[in-house]
């Protein structure tokens, strides 16, 4: 064998190495991946993706994955003759709207359940009907009906805790019910958000369309690797972090308040970014901490 070759092996194993404390550390605990945007619509994406959550759960992990649907929702309603709408970010969803967004929701979960199977992973998709997962009441945007667009009051996640102790990987839908027994579209980040709070997630991933956060978005020598809670709430407070991003990091305020250790904002189009992210030691995204800890994981 060449020396080029076998050097090329020792870095594999490197990288392996480097991987082993982080292993080691979150063995046995429950990661939650809000998985959308961008990453669900290039085929290549998604499939690594769940290689990546995958490869979690057979290194000794728990991932519960929790997934949109935006963009198929829209184009559905689009083939339907129906032009999305929306208000503060949130799809204004009449009983039309709600009956495709459930019938592709739906469509989007089993795809995702037969990609982690067909890579040797027990999976069971669920919406968060089953089994009393998600309870809603009536969302409203700034005092706005905007239809069946549900605000999550409680979380019952028996299912899950059942479904992981079976060694299934759980992928959850974002559709709830009220206490009328009525479905609602649910945000999939106040979702994860919600599941991750209520398992008492270690961490918290969502896979989004930008890098992370940035102190300037305009400088990309800005950028936040890692960052406190008291830190994140000065960057809302201060008005530098705005549109979608405002109510993502807010969701992440939120998880670390409710006891996830680490919540983690990373780009969903780069190949691998959960891999990079977790098992790195410099990683490639913004995690979020709470005060006092350390920077690494």
């Amino acid at each position: 064998m060449e020396s080029k070759d076998i050097n090329r092996l020792i870095e594999k194993a490197e990288v392996l190495i480097e991987a082993l404390p982080y292993i080691q550390k979150f063995n046995r605990r429950i990661i939650v991946v809000k998985y959308g945007g961008s990453a669900m619509a290039d085929p290549e994406l998604q499939r690594n993706v769940i290689k990546d959550v995958t490869l979690l759960k057979l290194v000794g992990f728990k991932p519960v994955i929790v997934h949109g649907g935006g963009k198929e929702i829209s184009a559905w309603l689009k083939k339907i003759g129906k032009e999305s709408e929306f208000v503060n970010g949130l799809r204004v969803t009449d009983a039309e709207t709600m009956e495709v967004a459930e019938m592709v929701l739906n469509k989007v979960n089993k795809r995702l359940v037969s990609m982690v199977e067909e890579l040797g992973v027990h999976a069971a998709g669920i919406s968060g009907k089953d089994g009393g997962l998600l309870t809603v009441q009536k969302r409203l945007s700034d005092g706005k009906d905007i239809g069946y667009v549900g605000q999550i009051t409680k979380v019952n996640p028996k299912i899950l805790f059942d479904l992981i102790e079976q060694d299934f990987l759980p992928i959850v839908s974002p559709i709830g019910m009220d206490d009328k027994f009525e479905s609602y579209n649910i945000n999939a980040d106040d979702a994860a958000c919600a599941v991750a709070r209520a398992v008492g997630a270690e961490k918290l991933a969502f896979l989004t369309d930008i890098e992370g956060l940035y102190r300037d978005i305009n400088d990309k020598s800005s950028f936040i690797s890692h960052i406190q809670l008291s830190e994140a709430r000065k960057l809302i407070e201060s008005g530098i972090i705005g549109g979608g991003m405002l109510p993502k990091l807010g969701n992440c305020i939120d998880a670390i308040e409710s006891g996830v250790q680490r919540v983690h904002i990373l780009d969903g189009r780069l190949a691998h970014c959960l891999l990079l992210e977790i098992f790195t030691r410099s990683g490639i995204g913004t995690m979020i901490a709470p005060d006092g800890s350390e920077e690494e994981a």
